[in-house]
This record gives C-alpha cells, sequence and structure tokens, in this order.
C-alpha cells in the first residue's frame, strides 16, 4: 500500500507540474519562439521548392536542406541556433500538451489521438533541433538523401513491414486530407485570438493559412502515395520525404509549374506560422 500511495503521490505531482507549466508565461515564450523558426523553415523550403522548379536538381527542398542552406548565410550559424533554440521550444511545448491533454475535447478517444499527435510533433521538432544543433557544431556535415529508402528498406523486411510501412503511408495521406479540410474549412482559425485582429488582418491571415494548409496537404499525401507504392512493390526506393516528392513532382511534364504553386503555398505557411506565433492561443494566454 505504500509503495501504491507513493506512486499516485508521484503522478499528482506531475500532473500539477504540467499543469503549472501549461500556463506558465516561460512556455507561452517558448511556443511562440517555436512557431516563429516554424515559419522561417517553411519559408526557406519553400525557396528551395522554387529552386527544384527551375532544374536545381542538386538543391534539397526540405527540411534538413533549408538548415543546410541557412548556415550558408552571413552569421548562418548563429540562425541555426536561434532555430535550434525555436524548435526545442515548439517540442517542449508540444510535449506538456501531449503530458496535459486537449481541455476543449470531452472524447476520451479524440483527446487520446490529439495526446499521441501533440506528441509526435514534439518528437518531430526535437529531432529538428538534433538536427540543427548537429549541424551547428559540425557545418559541414552531410545527411544521407536515402534515409528515407533506408528506413523503409529496414521495415520493409520486418514482418509485417509491408503492412505497416502501408499504414504509415495511410496516415500520412489521411493527415494531409484532414489538413487541407482545415485549411479549407477556416477551422484553424479557431486556434487565433482573432478579437486582437483588424478586418484586414484577419483576412490576410485566413488567405495564407488557406493556401498553406492545402500546399502541405499536397506534399504529405504525396509522401503517403509513395509510401504505399513502396510498401505494394517492396521497393524501398518508391519511398521519398518532401524533397524526394517535390522532385518527382518536378519531372512531370506539369510538374515545374505545379511545383511554383506548392512553393507558394509552404512560403504562404511560413507566413501564417508567423502570425500564430503572434496570435495563437497558447494555455491560459
Amino acid at each position: 500500500m505504500g509503495v501504491r500511495l507513493e506512486v499516485e503521490q508521484a503522478k499528482e505531482r506531475a500532473e500539477d507540474f504540467l499543469e503549472d507549466a501549461a500556463e506558465s508565461t516561460w512556455l507561452e515564450r517558448l511556443a511562440r519562439a517555436g512557431l516563429a523558426a516554424r515559419g522561417l523553415l517553411y519559408i526557406v523550403v519553400a525557396i528551395l521548392a522554387a529552386q527544384v522548379a527551375r532544374g536545381h536538381d542538386d538543391t534539397r527542398a526540405d527540411k534538413q536542406g533549408a538548415l543546410r542552406a541557412v548556415v550558408r548565410q552571413p552569421f548562418g550559424r548563429v540562425l541555426v541556433l536561434a532555430l535550434a533554440i525555436g524548435f526545442a521550444g515548439y517540442a517542449t511545448w508540444r510535449f506538456v500538451e501531449a503530458g496535459v491533454g486537449p481541455r476543449d475535447e470531452p472524447d476520451g478517444r479524440k483527446a487520446m489521438f490529439k495526446r499521441l499527435g501533440y506528441a509526435a510533433r514534439g518528437a518531430l521538432y526535437a529531432f529538428f533541433f538534433a538536427s540543427a544543433v548537429k549541424l551547428f557544431i559540425w557545418s559541414n556535415t552531410a545527411t544521407s538523401q536515402q534515409a528515407e529508402a533506408d528506413w523503409t528498406a529496414r521495415v520493409l523486411n520486418w514482418p509485417g513491414g509491408m503492412w505497416l510501412v502501408t499504414g504509415i503511408g495511410l496516415v500520412l495521406i489521411g493527415s494531409g486530407l484532414y489538413v487541407g479540410w482545415r485549411g479549407l474549412s477556416g477551422k484553424f482559425r479557431k486556434r487565433l485570438k482573432s478579437y486582437e485582429m483588424g478586418a484586414s488582418e484577419r483576412r490576410w491571415v485566413r488567405a495564407v493559412g488557406t493556401v498553406g494548409m492545402v500546399a502541405r496537404m499536397v506534399v504529405w499525401t504525396l509522401i503517403g502515395v509513395f509510401l504505399v507504392a513502396a510498401a505494394r512493390q517492396h521497393d524501398p526506393q518508391q519511398a521519398v520525404g518532401i524533397d524526394g516528392a517535390l522532385k518527382r513532382l518536378a519531372d512531370r511534364s506539369y510538374g515545374p509549374a505545379l511545383l511554383v504553386v506548392v512553393a507558394f503555398g509552404l512560403a504562404a505557411y511560413g507566413l501564417y506560422s508567423f502570425a500564430e506565433a503572434r496570435y495563437r492561443r497558447v494555455g491560459g494566454h
């Protein structure tokens, strides 16, 4: 009984700590720094995507490529360090959200899925943080463009690996369609303090949010489709990330023009991220 009581008390203390953290000013600042870092990253990815559309095949148009593009600029290592701090803030915010859970969701199952989504985003930005720190320390570090194919090959060789890769691909497709729906329906505006904006600012934020989320839908669904194809054909080379999806899009006859549109949309999402950094509802703030 004593051990059980201690465990329950430790759990209560952890829950109280997370609740206090979720309402804290420091977490709000970390979240806003993270959203601004996300905005800068998407704008750089958009610039790289536009370069791919112009035929620059050696350009890597994804978030790793964006970090390497930033580090090559004047004061690039300082900018990468600032991005790393922003990514750490974003990851911390999402992990705290995952621990506390959504407060406006009475449905336990939906709340659980939202918690998993928060944790997944926290893990993704923790990875970006690690990548940025690595690049800050070793600015000439190169990452393999075969990474997606490598991990897909490993997973395909697991028992049931084909179904797992297919499932991940379908999740990406579903997530992409959901993001697109949120953009087209304007549901994302519920996250923002719209009452602090002027009428023209509200229109501008809705426009860049809608265009940006539709662009993300295109990229995510393409990656998901390629993953499903890799699983069905048992060919890891079919698996691609953002960079591979954009370059395969560029290979089509209509690809360069569509890629310019997608690049414009990704830049719009970057601008929307800056708007979120200013107006996003975070915790009780």
